[in-house]
């Protein structure tokens, strides 16, 4: 009885959901103009006060008389006041046109502004769209002044450890060897309005940090201790990696070019000087221990996924200089490499940055 019911108010649902869907769904077309009206007054008007901000600023820097930003100003609001006028006589004409026809409209097949829109996604049912994605409608709305940019992040170069008392001549782990890899993704947000010499720049980053001992060496952990033991076998390879993921900040200074169009404004860093200040905090995901050599004539190879006493809050400071998307990179961490040693270690990398 339970399953006949269950099956009945499905049936009910389906029939409803249908009998909806059949309801002139060009009025949603319609709605949807209205919306675009609405929002054509108010894009027009934040586009003008942009132009009147910018002949001011020519204006304060002596690249224009009184008289000629008074003519600019006035072309400026003209402009815009027609561009109000014909853009809403268009939207009225399609919303007059959608009524008059009860939606059943002639297009072509070449038509761009109709509501399933080629950029877009759509299901129908007898020729009229049931659900639809409408891509279209954020290209309309483009963006006057984009503050916020966003792109991938990738770093390598070498590894290695500061520790207490020592140079780092004097450190356990091979110079070459040891090395570390990062790849995230950063947004970076212009901190003024009217410049773009300073930048806020925030992400996420996964940080794999290794090291690889000397003298036929390896990590063992001995309680709440972890030291290097020379191995029994003559190892052909040792590493210890650190897998972090934090989430850096920086401020970036440099300059940057400015262009202006009609429908928009940029501050590109394209081919342009930038260095940034920051630092990073996240936590350990997991530290491993590669091991390879050779027994009795066999290769082995030996993988440990253990703490070994390593910290789990990272926490550093780091900064890049360079030329466009080229960046020279050195991050410090601030934490000790392994917790409630001895002789504290802090791990440090130099290597290149890439934004993409």
């Amino acid at each position: 009885m339970r399953t006949i019911t269950f099956y009945l108010a499905a049936l009910v649902l389906l029939l409803l959901s249908q009998n909806l869907m059949a309801q002139e769904p060009y009025q949603r077309k319609i709605e949807d103009l209205r919306e675009k009206k609405e929002k054509i007054t108010q894009q027009e008007k934040d586009a003008l006060k942009e132009e009147v901000e910018n002949i001011n600023r020519r204006l304060e820097r002596g690249d224009l008389s009184g008289e000629e930003a008074k003519v600019l100003k006035a072309e400026a609001a003209k402009k815009r006041a027609l561009n109000i006028e014909n853009r809403v006589a268009i939207i009225d004409h399609q919303i007059s046109l959608l009524e008059r026809n009860q939606g059943e409209t002639l297009t072509i097949a070449d038509e761009r502004d109709r509501w399933d829109d080629e950029d877009g996604f759509s299901i129908r049912i007898d020729g009229e769209p049931i659900f639809f994605t409408n891509s279209r409608r954020w290209k309309d709305d483009i963006k006057y002044d984009r503050r916020t940019y966003s792109d991938p992040v990738f770093a390598i170069g070498l590894n290695n450890a500061l520790i207490d008392g020592q140079s780092l001549d004097d450190s356990p782990y091979k110079v070459g060897g040891s090395r570390f890899f990062e790849m995230g993704w950063q947004w970076r947000t212009r901190v003024f309005k009217h410049t773009n010499w300073l930048r806020f720049n925030y992400g996420f980053s996964f940080q794999f940090n290794g090291l690889k001992p000397d003298d036929n060496q390896i990590f063992v952990k001995n309680g709440d201790q972890t030291v290097l033991e020379e191995f029994e076998f003559e190892l052909d390879k040792s590493k210890l990696r650190m897998d972090n993921l934090v989430f850096p900040v920086h401020f970036e200074f440099g300059p940057s070019r400015f262009r202006e169009t009609e429908k928009s404004i940029r501050y590109s860093i394209q081919n342009q000087f930038r260095m940034g200040v920051g630092g990073y905090g996240g936590f350990n995901l997991g530290t491993r221990q590669k091991l390879k050599y050779s027994r009795d004539g066999e290769n082995v190879k030996d993988k440990f996924k253990r703490d070994y006493n390593t910290s789990d809050l990272i926490y550093g400071i780091s900064g890049y200089v360079g030329f466009d998307e080229i960046l020279l990179y050195v991050k410090y961490d601030l934490n000790p490499i392994f917790k409630d040693a001895d002789v504290e270690q802090h791990n440090i990398s130099l290597g290149l940055r890439f934004d993409l």
